[in-house]
């Protein structure tokens, strides 16, 4: 179904995409559910693009994230914080693309992420063990990226969660918007072992230009699509580990309990 209405959309290429520059900025996060993401997919056809690579509009997703044994980095977010940080890597699977990045949201609630070069992960080959030691010879070479962008010692992270998806990503037709569409989330937690479908789930995220008209948001709108935070690492951690503290996370996952429902 899906594959059937992005077909639908005239192509652009990542060449292309490449000549998209937001320089101010704003992003929002939108939550629903499959069957209604088809209705919005079929009002923007005509308004939007849809990125191709390789013929292929559906892109493949691997996240694995890290946090410290206490989980540092969930509970700032669960407490509210907006100084804190993610860690990750994301590997785009079909291109074969791997990277180590550092997320950071400042007192200001804005969010910059930095990013390198991920040497020899293969999202396929599992256990991963990875821990960034520098008497690990082959993570020796990322003690200058965490030096400059991670507050807390990297020799602390070990790998807490893993998650695939698919993405779908579209342009607006000025090309002053990018729409990313992500499905098909599903998670496991490599310390209780616990694994969590949420397939049937959408997760949008609007990327534009400042405040400029988006032909996106009247469809929203429309559809009674509801800004609303989705942060995939930490309603990863509360759905596959009971033992966090979810206070903060509680209406969130109730609602994606509705939408999978749906």
């Amino acid at each position: 179904m899906l594959q059937r209405i992005i077909a639908q959309y005239d192509p652009i290429s990542l060449e292309q995409m490449s000549g998209i520059k937001l320089m101010n900025r704003t992003d929002t996060k939108f939550v629903t559910s499959e069957r209604v993401l088809y209705e919005l997919l079929q009002l923007a056809s005509h308004d939007y693009f849809a990125q191709e690579i390789d013929g292929e509009r559906l892109a493949r997703y691997f996240t694995a994230y890290f946090d410290t044994a206490d989980n540092h980095m969930y509970i700032m977010h669960q407490n509210g914080h907006l100084n804190r940080q993610k860690v990750r890597i994301r590997s785009y699977v079909d291109s074969g693309l791997n990277f180590l990045e550092v997320k950071t949201k400042d007192n200001h609630g804005r969010t910059k992420k930095k990013r390198t070069t991920m040497q020899n992960f293969d999202p396929h080959d599992h256990p991963h063990d990875i821990v960034f030691r520098r008497q690990n010879e082959e993570f020796v070479v990322y003690d200058e990226f965490f030096h400059k962008h991670l507050m807390i010692a990297p020799e602390s992270l070990t790998q807490q969660l893993e998650n695939n998806f698919k993405r779908i990503t579209l342009v607006n037709k000025a090309r002053t918007e990018r729409l990313t569409i992500d499905t098909s989330l599903r998670f496991q937690n490599l310390v209780t072992g616990n694994k969590c479908d949420l397939t049937g789930l959408a997760i949008i995220e609007l990327k534009r230009d400042g405040m400029l008209p988006s032909p996106i948001l009247d469809m929203l709108r429309q559809l009674r699509i509801k800004p609303s935070g989705f942060s995939k690492y930490c309603m990863g951690q509360a759905f596959t580990n009971g033992a966090l503290k979810q206070n903060r996370f509680k209406e969130r996952m109730r609602r994606v309990e509705r939408f999978l429902a749906d």
